[in-house]
């Protein structure tokens, strides 16, 4: 892929930090700048004559908590002219599944347009229909293949190719690290939005690495594309390195401990048992009607690196089992460094099935969708362990990576 010779490109460097540091002391060693701090620093001189419009959510803020349009719309070196939200909308109201529509943002007075489930052509015109020259990308993710946002991404990209719009991506943390790709990878006769393109199901990248894979393998025309990258960030940094404020991603993801555990856990909207939505801890609880203490013991027994498991009883208050006290267990990781998410989440499906006769996978084999392929649900119906279905991904998630490492801007 050929560099733009205004792209804002760089490295992310970063001063040493023993590996005894906490995180607090690496925060006062060096200070992360997101890809928007690096871009107003530089006056947007990287937007300069365009008109902008920008791809964004409650999660686009400053390090003051500011929301960027806001910041934006307010500064004259930049002439903000429209605003596109994804699932859950701009303002970030609506649950799973849902958006805000169109709109005209009270704040600001900007337009308000609904990309959510719109892509190709559809989106194309969306974003002939706004007049801008230039669409803006800036999205917190949460590191997982499933989570909407990258596909968010992707399919902005691919429609501003269609319309002949140049396409900015502004860089955050991976919060969970960018250390490793895990997890089976998508094969391309199950694609849909929570995965358009072969990547591994927990893919270890920034949004900006992201948008340099998808221009460099997936997409039929490369977009025009500029990535202003973050610095002071590394590979192996979590989230509360970076000193910035979290803010929900979406309304089932309310801290970084929920997106360490997501990209395993959420495998359990694909069965009959709850995953958590409705609690105060989605994806960290888990259960159903008619689970007992047995299933905390089972998983225990498998001694998983940096997690244990706590028997644990609840009420969803929306979603599956509303209003009723169902059991099950809450996830609980004590090493980050040494859990892997996507083993983990395996492995509570295993065990899920061998202690509870109620254990059941949705009707329409969403899991498949989740996990990329049939393999890890034929492999557990079949009664395979856990690191057998681990090992039938190995080869795919080897390919992978070495793709991947391709696009990395990190270290």
């Amino acid at each position: 892929m050929r560099p733009s010779r205004r792209a804002v490109i760089t490295t992310a460097t970063a001063a040493a930090v023993s590996a005894t540091s906490t995180a607090s002391a690496a925060q006062r060693r060096r200070r992360l700048r997101t890809g928007f701090e690096r871009l107003a620093q530089d006056g947007y001189s990287l937007l300069d004559g365009q008109k902008v419009g920008i791809v964004t959510n409650p999660t686009g803020i400053t390090r003051d908590a500011r929301h960027i349009v806001d910041v934006m719309h307010a500064d004259t070196r930049v002439d903000l002219t429209a605003v596109f939200g994804p699932e859950h909308g701009f303002r970030g109201t609506a649950q799973a599944g849902g958006s805000e529509g169109r709109y005209d943002d009270p704040a600001t007075g900007l337009p308000v347009y609904d990309t959510y489930l719109k892509s190709g052509r559809a989106l194309a015109d969306i974003f002939t229909a706004s007049g801008v020259d230039t669409v803006v990308f800036d999205i917190q993710d949460v590191g997982a293949r499933f989570y909407t946002y990258i596909w968010t991404l992707y399919d902005c990209m691919e429609a501003a190719q269609f319309a002949g719009k140049r396409f900015v991506v502004l860089d955050r943390p991976n919060p969970v690290t960018g250390r490793a790709a895990l997890g089976p990878v998508l094969h391309k006769e199950f694609a849909t939005f929570v995965g358009r393109q072969p990547v591994s199901q927990a893919h270890g990248m920034t949004v900006a690495e992201l948008a340099r894979l998808f221009n460099g393998e997936f997409l039929t025309e490369a977009v025009p594309l500029e990535t202003v990258t973050m610095s002071g960030w590394r590979r192996s940094d979590f989230y509360d390195a970076s000193g910035l404020p979290w803010v929900p991603p979406s309304p089932n993801m309310p801290t970084p401990e929920t997106a360490l555990v997501y990209s395993g856990t959420c495998l359990f909207e694909g069965t009959n048992l709850s995953e958590g939505r409705g609690t105060t801890r989605p994806f960290e609880l888990l259960g159903a009607e008619g689970v007992d203490r047995r299933w905390a013991a089972a998983a225990n027994e498998l001694a998983l690196p940096g997690v244990r498991f706590r028997e644990a009883y609840f009420a969803p208050t929306f979603s599956k089992f509303q209003g009723k006290t169902i059991g099950g267990v809450q996830v609980h990781v004590h090493d980050r460094a040494a859990f892997d998410p996507v083993r983990t989440g395996i492995a509570l499906l295993v065990t899920a099935k061998q202690v509870w006769s109620g254990f059941a996978w949705r009707p329409d084999n969403w899991i498949d969708k989740l996990t990329g392929s049939t393999r890890v649900r034929t492999m557990i119906d079949a009664g395979a362990a856990t690191d057998e279905v681990v090992a039938g991904w190995q080869g795919d998630l080897a390919a992978f990576r070495r793709t991947r490492r391709t696009y990395l801007l990190y270290r």
